[in-house]
């Protein structure tokens, strides 16, 4: 089969466009046949070698932790699966990925794709529709009722954490540059702030219950989100290299957001794209022999949205 990977680490021309032996799958695996990948920014930080410590994979490594396929080949244990089954799933981060025409699965970590959306599609789900999720409902708490800056809106996760929280019956203040206000907006927030030209600490001029930073700010900026929260309030981070800001003072919790698979907590996204409750957007499709030319067009920050990656 073909796959991409990556012999030692460095910059996007060590991933190699290459024939692999076809994996078996083990105890508690299956084989799915891959749809589609996506690109996450993590990709790129495992394949550049920032990750080694908190994700160790053995080299060669292939990529690819969002996977979306059908189920091929069943390993010993597997129940709830049949060959045939159209699935999502967020893989292992420390093992072999779906930038593959095939990749080993544990069981656990797969549900049934949405129905309304082409399969490859559903690649564009779970990692950045997890990460929000757990940022506004695991960390955050959010409830009905409440206000959510979401700084950084316009990236994938962004998009996801609007409409989520706007479903959940929130107050949404989204940022967002000029090129992608207007999906900002069709998502559901109630307030955009085109943060290219406006302070974000000027405009929020009523205290919010909840701040969810998407963007690599200047630490400045990051800390002065703080003073936007109501006493009681949090921060919830997912650009780990800066600390998420508190203020004991008033109770301000700050947290930094570590995504992790969980398939329950997919199953309920996958529900409410097929009830047209959550809109999965694809902004590129590229081909699996490409993805060291995407990676390198990352790197650049000349991709915008969300990307999946398919096989020939």
């Amino acid at each position: 089969m073909k796959a991409v990977r990556f012999h030692e680490y460095g910059e996007p021309g060590v991933l190699r466009y290459e024939d692999v032996a076809q994996p078996a799958p083990a105890a508690g695996q299956v084989r799915v046949r891959v749809a589609a990948t996506s690109f996450n920014s993590v990709d790129g930080n495992i394949r550049g070698g920032f990750m080694r410590e908190p994700i160790p994979v053995a080299l060669p490594h292939t990529p690819g932790i969002d996977v979306a396929g059908t189920v091929d080949a069943l390993g010993a244990g597997v129940s709830g699966l049949e060959v045939g089954d159209e699935v999502v799933g967020f893989l292992p981060m420390d093992g072999d990925g779906a930038a593959a025409e095939y990749v080993l699965a544990p069981a656990e970590v797969l549900t049934p794709a949405p129905k309304g959306l082409p399969l490859a599609d559903a690649a564009a789900l779970p990692v950045v529709g997890l990460t929000a999720y757990q940022a506004l409902f695991d960390h955050a708490g959010l409830r009905s009722g409440q206000r959510v800056l979401i700084n950084g809106a316009g990236g994938a996760v962004g998009g996801y954490a609007v409409q989520l929280a706007k479903g959940a019956g929130a107050h949404v203040i989204a940022t967002a540059s000029p090129r992608s206000a207007d999906a900002v907006e069709s998502a559901g927030a109630d307030e955009v702030v085109d943060h290219t030209t406006t302070s974000i600490t000027a405009a929020v001029t009523e205290p919010v219950d909840v701040v969810l930073n998407l963007a690599p700010v200047d630490p400045a900026e990051l800390a002065a989100l703080v003073t936007l929260v109501r006493p009681g309030g949090v921060v919830v981070n997912t650009t780990v290299w800066m600390p998420a800001p508190t203020d004991e003072a008033r109770g301000v919790r700050g947290i930094d957001l570590f995504v992790r698979s969980d398939a329950g907590q997919l199953a309920k996204l996958v529900a409410q794209v097929d009830r047209g409750e959550l809109r999965v957007d694809v902004a590129e499709r590229v081909p699996l022999a490409e993805l060291a030319a995407l990676h390198a067009r990352a790197a650049e920050g000349a991709v915008h949205g969300k990307v999946i990656v398919v096989p020939a």
